[in-house]
């Protein structure tokens, strides 16, 4: 399981959500091997004044990824440099306005169709 938290000013990113929307998915699918048919993004648009960060530009994102646990660190590299490369090349954003973290979890932590994530199977594999 993966899921994006996407947070960012709506002034700058309402228009741009759904090609934001192809990119981050575009590197779950290929750094993780994730299903492609498994798109589970949220996007947290705020005000303008609503996001504080000193030193950052108007298009300045904070990106989660809340996950099953269980990815190399490897895999975790590579995530984020194909979330940088897509979403920073496609929106000729500065790598200072972009932030990822990945929030990891145990399957049995996760509650999913009425069963806990452990007890789930998955047709794709988590630890890669």
């Amino acid at each position: 399981m993966g899921q994006f938290k996407v947070y960012g000013r709506r002034s700058e990113w309402l228009d741009r959500r759904e090609a934001l929307s192809d990119h981050l998915h575009a590197a779950l699918v290929n750094a993780w091997h994730y299903p492609p048919e498994k798109r589970f993004q949220r996007f947290l648009w705020l005000e303008d004044d609503d996001l504080v960060a000193p030193g950052r530009g108007p298009g300045y994102l904070v990106i989660e990824l809340v996950a099953f646990s269980g990815r190399s660190p490897e895999a975790k590299r590579e995530l984020v440099r194909q979330v940088y490369d897509r979403v920073c090349g496609a929106f000729d954003l500065p790598v200072d306005d972009l932030e990822l973290v990945i929030l990891e979890s145990p399957r049995s932590s996760w509650g999913i169709r009425g069963m806990g994530g452990d007890e789930l199977t998955l047709g794709y594999e988590v630890d890669v």
